[in-house]
């Protein structure tokens, strides 16, 4: 059954208990403003800290939606782009969507005007629904995006390019539309990061996202008395499909506004979460903060709190060991996943399997998975290939890019990228990314291998290693460390750090900088490659002048 039917379920029988709220600790006003009063908010000028709709409100929410866009021509298999920030209005439209038989695209908040405007034409999108902080960008490109489209402004002080949300939605029913909707139906479009370029457009039926909303539920046993804070963008499968669980347990879930440590814990504390989904860095910099004392777990109400769970890049063990130092009562569990894989979970550790950290886990819910090497052909257990999986949730196709799908998805499996192996007890571990794989002097290094020990040096924040071009290597590997704040680090330090690592494992240069990390938490090498290899070679040349 399709995603909207739980939706629908959870406004019959709880149609007077909370389903999201939304925090924005930026403000200063705390009072709590229900969504009837927000609609008579100037929200230009004014953004309360607290707001929050009843499942009834949230289904009536779609459901007018829904109603507006099929009364404007909006019909089965068009397609409706939703840019804007986390929000209360961002799930009601996204489901608002859905219900009429059209297909939801999320666009990524960090695109800019072309990027915009190459993805609306690459997807084929009739309508763009967009926030306040990015009128700039869609008026760039107004003229030609408004050409047999729909502009949709959610906010006050409307451009004059666009409709207002709340004008177009006023007056509409909040019953839900009579249209049929199966597994079968187009449901969505994602946008792959797009670190190597322009993004692919990932198209997913209405059953990969019932697929991910029972398997998440499953895999983190989500009841009804959970509450999850959620806090990655929602453009991104990952958030929403972590989300889908709360969906489907029927059961409260939190949007916080920023991820700053001290914000996490208190949003955890105030709102009494249960489950909480972190990147890396921000667990880290929850550690680092404990660590140093700019706060202490005492000043929170944290003991509801039962499971904390990273996804979208590898989990350094370390990482998991400090934690579990101070959340000793905690449970962990990591989800591998792709866009083109409907988001996290088709990989999974399982909450049980905490002695395994660092593995990435076994096939999730429905799931099945292999290694093969370069001619497609599986590899002995323990040897490194790369990384198939098989299941309910892979995407249909790369939209408008039938030679890219082929590559990918052979016989069923997709072809992920991603460089893997399987121990003897079955579980997976992910060694690398398959473009991210350094050959110096013939030999394969695994970027992430070097990194998990990197991470272990006290000093250290993150860190990212990339090959640079070496005349008589080929490649080089060249560790960029970002070091925590309040220490010093030399290259010293770290070269005699690394003496315990494989001669051909040790990096050749060490940069001192700022790790660029995308919405989702993944390292942005792409950009690191650029910044550094393209450095690397004015000085080569600079040097063979001399």
């Amino acid at each position: 059954m399709p995603v909207t039917d739980f939706l629908e379920r959870n406004a019959k029988l709880y149609t007077n208990e909370i389903a999201l709220v939304e925090l924005n600790p930026e403000e200063k006003d705390t009072r709590r403003v229900s969504w009837k009063e927000y609609d008579l908010i100037e929200t230009n000028v004014f953004a309360p800290y607290r707001r929050e709709i009843t499942w009834g409100v949230f289904d009536e929410k779609a459901n007018r939606f829904a109603n507006m866009l099929l009364s404007r021509g909006i019909k089965k298999g068009d397609k409706v782009a939703i840019i804007m920030y986390n929000c209360l209005e961002w799930l009601p439209i996204y489901f608002g969507v859905l219900k009429t038989g059209a297909i939801a695209v999320p666009f990524n908040f960090r695109y800019d005007a072309d990027e915009i405007l190459y993805c609306a034409e690459l997807a084929e999108v009739d309508v763009i629904v967009f926030g306040f902080e990015f009128i700039g960008r869609m008026e760039t490109h107004a003229e030609r995006l408004s050409k047999g489209r729909l502009l949709i402004y959610v906010g006050d002080n409307c451009p004059r390019f666009a409709e207002s949300y709340m004008e177009l939605v006023a007056d509409c029913s909040s019953v839900a539309p009579d249209i049929k909707i199966t597994d079968d139906d187009d449901g969505a479009i994602y946008f792959s990061s797009g670190t190597t370029g322009f993004p692919k457009a990932i198209l997913h039926k209405h059953r990969s996202l019932t697929q991910a909303a029972e398997m998440e539920q499953m895999h983190h046993k989500t009841t009804r008395e959970d509450n999850f804070l959620c806090i990655p963008p929602l453009y991104h499968t990952g958030a929403k499909i972590h989300w889908m669980g709360s969906l489907v347990a029927g059961s409260k879930a939190v949007l916080l506004k920023g991820a700053k440590p001290d914000t996490i814990l208190s949003a955890v504390s105030d709102e009494r979460c249960t489950i909480v989904w972190l990147l890396v860095p921000w667990a880290q910099d929850i550690l680092d903060g404990l660590d140093n004392g700019t706060f202490k777990l005492e000043d929170y109400h944290l003991s509801q709190w039962r499971l904390m769970h990273i996804g979208a890049q590898p989990v350094p063990p370390s990482l998991i060991k400090r934690w579990k130092n101070y959340f000793p009562n905690h449970d962990y569990d990591t989800n591998y996943g792709l866009s083109e894989s409907i988001g996290p979970g088709c990989v999974h550790l399982g909450m049980e399997n905490i002695h395994k950290v660092g593995a990435i886990g076994v096939p999730g819910y429905r799931w099945e998975c292999k290694i093969v090497d370069e001619n497609q052909q599986e590899v002995q257990q323990g040897s490194v290939g790369e990384l198939c999986v098989k299941g309910p949730g892979v995407m249909t196709c790369y939209y408008n890019n039938p030679e890219a799908t082929e590559e990918t998805i052979k016989d069923g499996w997709l072809y992920t990228g991603d460089m893997a192996m399987q121990d003897a007890d079955g579980f997976y571990y992910l060694v690398d990314r398959k473009k991210d794989v350094i050959v110096s002097g013939g030999e394969n290094i695994y970027p992430v291998q070097i990194e998990d020990f990197i991470r272990r040096n006290d000093k250290v924040k993150d860190v990212a290693v990339i090959g640079l071009p070496d005349r008589r290597l080929g490649e080089k590997t060249a560790a960029i460390i970002e070091i925590k704040d309040g220490m010093q680090c030399t290259k010293e330090e770290i070269e005699d750090f690394c003496m315990e690592l494989p001669r051909y494992k040790r990096p050749k240069e060490i940069i001192f900088e700022e790790i660029p990390r995308n919405a989702t938490g993944k390292i942005e090498k792409p950009k690191l490659r650029e910044q550094f290899g393209a450095t690397n070679l004015v000085a080569k040349e600079i040097e063979e002048k001399i």
